[in-house]
């Protein structure tokens, strides 16, 4: 009975400790004027101006989105700059932010995207541990 106690507590520490996601994230903050819409992995998170969603325990892989805005009125064009759709790669630990600002100017309102991450992108040049 004893040795079944140790293997059960042994068997639920490694399973709590292990975790597939590795603290996985996915922040949108939005700073534009109007609100965005970011269809990723086949759902649509809608983020009102001034805040802020995060998404997080996201498996690991590469998923596309594509971010779609409202254009605040009294706009006669609209343009977006920047990372408004592309692909994330998600690994252990991998925490992103896509940060959208705008601008409002002669009528005209143009978003801003840009994404972030803290994946270290020079892995692949580390001459010294290839």
């Amino acid at each position: 009975m004893k040795k079944i106690l140790v293997f059960m507590c042994i068997s639920m520490l490694a399973f709590w400790s292990c975790s597939s996601d590795g603290g996985t994230s996915l922040t949108l903050k939005n700073m534009a004027a109007g609100s965005i819409y970011m269809n990723f992995r086949g759902e649509v998170t809608t983020v009102s101006a001034g805040r802020t969603v995060v998404l997080s325990d996201l498996p690991k892989g590469t998923f596309a989105y594509v971010t779609t805005y409202a254009v605040p009125a009294g706009a006669t064009s609209s343009s977006a700059v920047g990372e408004l759709q592309g692909e994330i790669t998600v690994n252990a630990g991998t925490q992103v932010l896509i940060l959208y600002s705008s601008l409002f100017s002669e009528n005209k309102y143009t978003i801003y995207a840009t994404l972030t991450s803290n994946d270290d992108l020079d892995k692949k040049d580390n001459p010294i541990f290839p």
